[in-house]
C-alpha cells in the first residue's frame, strides 16, 4: 500500500505574498525564499501586464518575471501549488481575487486600488491556512503599514540589502604610528612593497593615510602589483583636487588597471566634476565618453507627461551634468581654443550626455562610462550596466546613498550601496567616499547643520 501524500499546508511554515514593487526590484525574487512557499496575487500579474511594454528597467523586469513564471509553471495550472526547482525548495501559486470573510481591505481602505486587493489576497491566505505564518513582502512602506494594521505580518524584501549602511566600505583608512623607514622609502621611491605594511590577505585596492611623527603620506594599495604607491594631487583638465579624498578619487579615475570605480559622497564633494574632468583628460584612450543618469520624474510620472519634444523633456534632468561641463569650460577663460575644443567634443559626440534609458542597449566598447546619481538604481540595474562593458571600457558610478529619489529604494537597498559592498575586494575595482564638501561654505552649512 502506497504512503499517503502529506497535505501542502502541513509541510511549510510560511507563505510569502509578493507585491509588485518586489518583482520590479528583482524579477527573480520568488526563487529567494528557500523552503517556504510563495504566493503571487493575480493583481500583481495585472500590474506587470500593464508595465511590460517600454524600454525602462521596470519594463524589462516585468517581462523577465512573466517569462520566469511561464517557464516555472509549464503545463500546470497556476492557481494550484507548483513546486519550485531545486532541493528543499518551496512551492508557488497565483492567488485569485477573493474577498476575505473577516477583514476586507477594500471595505476598510476603499475600493479601486490594486494595493488593497493584494492585501485581500494575503488576508484570504491567512484564513485558508490559519496554521501558517502569512507574510506580505513589499518595498512599499505604506502598504506594509496597512498590512500590519490588519494583523498581517509584513516585511521588506531583504535580498540585495546592505546590512549595516553606517559601516559601508569607504575605500580609505588612516593608519597611525607607521614606521619612518617605510615613509622614507615611499617618499624617495614613490612606491614600496605592500608586504611592508602587513595588510590582511583579502585587502583589495585601497587608499591609506599613513601617519607618523612626520607629515602624513597618502598611499594606494595596488593589489595586482602588490605595491603601495604614493598618491599625489594631479590636475585633470585644469581641475585640481582640493583635498586628499579628491586626490584619491582622481588617482582611481586615472588608473588604467582599475576598470570599475565608485565615488560616494554628499552634495558638493565634487563627485561628478572629477569624473567628467578625468574622462576628458583621458579622451584619447577611449572611443567615446558617456555621461548619464537615471531619470526620476517628479511625482513619479513618466516624462511623456511633460510638454515639448524629447530634448526639452529631458534637458531639466540632465542640467547638473551640463553645469559641470560648463564649469570645466570656465577654467579656460584665457584659452578660447580650449573652450572651442570642449564644444567640439559635444558636437562630434566625443562626449555624449543623455539619460540612462537612451543609452540602454548600446555596446560599451572602449567607452569611459559615467553613471551619475547611481543611488537611484536597483542592484539589478547596476549589474545590467556592468555586464554590457566591452573591452577597454571603464565604468564610474557616482552618487549619494542618503539622497534617493526613487520610490522603494533606500540607503540599504539601492544599487550603489550594493555594488560598494559587493565589489570592495575585487582587483579591477576601487572606491572612495568623499566626506568634505567643496562647493561653498554655505553649502557645507546646509549639509552639516540642517
Amino acid at each position: 500500500m502506497s504512503k499517503p501524500i502529506p497535505q501542502r499546508e502541513t509541510l511549510k511554515k510560511k507563505i510569502f505574498v509578493l507585491d509588485t514593487s518586489v518583482i520590479l526590484y528583482d524579477h527573480n525574487a520568488f526563487n529567494n525564499f528557500q523552503e517556504h512557499d510563495v504566493a503571487i496575487p493575480i493583481q500583481v500579474l495585472e500590474e506587470l501586464d500593464n508595465m511590460k511594454n517600454g524600454n525602462e528597467t521596470r519594463n524589462a523586469e516585468a517581462r523577465s518575471f512573466i517569462r520566469l513564471m511561464d517557464k516555472a509553471s509549464g503545463e500546470q495550472i497556476m492557481n494550484k501549488w507548483i513546486p519550485l526547482k531545486g532541493s528543499k525548495r518551496g512551492h508557488f501559486k497565483v492567488v485569485m481575487d477573493h474577498k476575505p470573510a473577516l477583514l476586507d481591505a477594500e471595505a476598510i481602505f476603499g475600493g479601486g486600488k490594486f494595493d488593497h486587493r493584494i492585501l485581500n489576497a494575503a488576508l484570504s491566505l491567512k484564513e485558508e491556512f490559519p496554521e501558517k505564518k502569512i507574510v506580505l513582502v513589499s518595498k512599499d512602506i505604506c502598504l506594509r503599514l496597512k498590512a500590519k494594521s490588519l494583523e498581517l505580518h509584513a516585511e521588506d524584501y531583504e535580498t540585495g540589502k546592505v546590512k549595516n549602511v553606517d559601516e559601508l566600505y569607504t575605500g580609505k583608512t588612516t593608519l597611525a604610528n607607521v614606521s619612518t623607514e617605510l615613509l622614507d622609502e615611499l617618499k624617495s621611491k614613490g612606491s614600496t612593497s605592500a608586504a611592508n605594511l602587513e595588510l590582511a590577505p583579502e585587502t583589495g585596492n585601497h587608499f591609506y593615510i599613513l601617519k607618523s611623527k612626520r607629515k602624513p603620506i597618502t598611499a594606494y594599495h595596488d593589489v595586482k602589483g602588490e605595491l603601495l604607491v604614493t598618491v599625489k594631487a594631479q590636475k585633470v583638465f585644469n581641475i585640481a583636487p582640493r583635498n586628499e579624498e579628491q586626490s584619491m578619487a582622481v588617482h582611481a579615475l586615472l588608473n588604467p588597471a582599475v576598470k570599475l570605480v565608485t565615488i560616494q559622497g554628499k552634495a558638493g564633494t565634487g563627485k561628478t566634476l572629477l569624473a567628467i574632468a578625468s574622462a576628458l583628460e583621458q579622451r584619447k584612450d577611449f572611443r567615446q565618453i558617456y555621461v548619464t543618469r537615471p531619470i526620476v520624474a517628479l511625482s513619479n510620472k513618466d516624462i511623456g507627461f511633460l510638454p515639448g519634444d524629447a530634448k526639452s523633456k529631458i534637458d531639466p534632468y540632465m542640467a547638473p551634468i551640463w553645469d559641470n561641463l560648463r564649469f570645466i569650460k570656465e577654467q579656460y577663460t584665457d584659452d578660447p581654443k580650449a573652450q572651442a575644443r570642449i564644444d567640439e567634443f559635444v558636437s562630434t559626440e566625443k562626449i555624449v550626455i543623455a539619460p540612462l534609458a537612451y543609452i540602454r542597449g548600446r555596446t560599451l566598447t572602449k567607452i569611459f562610462f559615467i553613471v551619475d546619481e547611481a543611488q537611484n538604481l536597483t542592484p539589478h540595474e547596476i549589474k545590467t550596466i556592468i555586464s554590457r562593458a566591452g573591452e577597454e571600457t571603464k565604468i564610474v558610478f557616482t552618487g549619494d546613498i542618503y539622497q534617493i529619489d526613487t520610490p522603494y529604494l533606500d540607503a540599504e537597498s539601492n544599487g550603489l550601496s550594493y555594488l560598494i559592498e559587493s565589489a570592495k575586494n575585487h582587483p579591477l575595482y576601487a572606491h572612495i567616499t568623499l566626506d568634505k564638501g567643496e562647493r561653498s561654505e554655505l553649502a557645507n552649512l546646509a549639509n552639516d547643520l540642517l
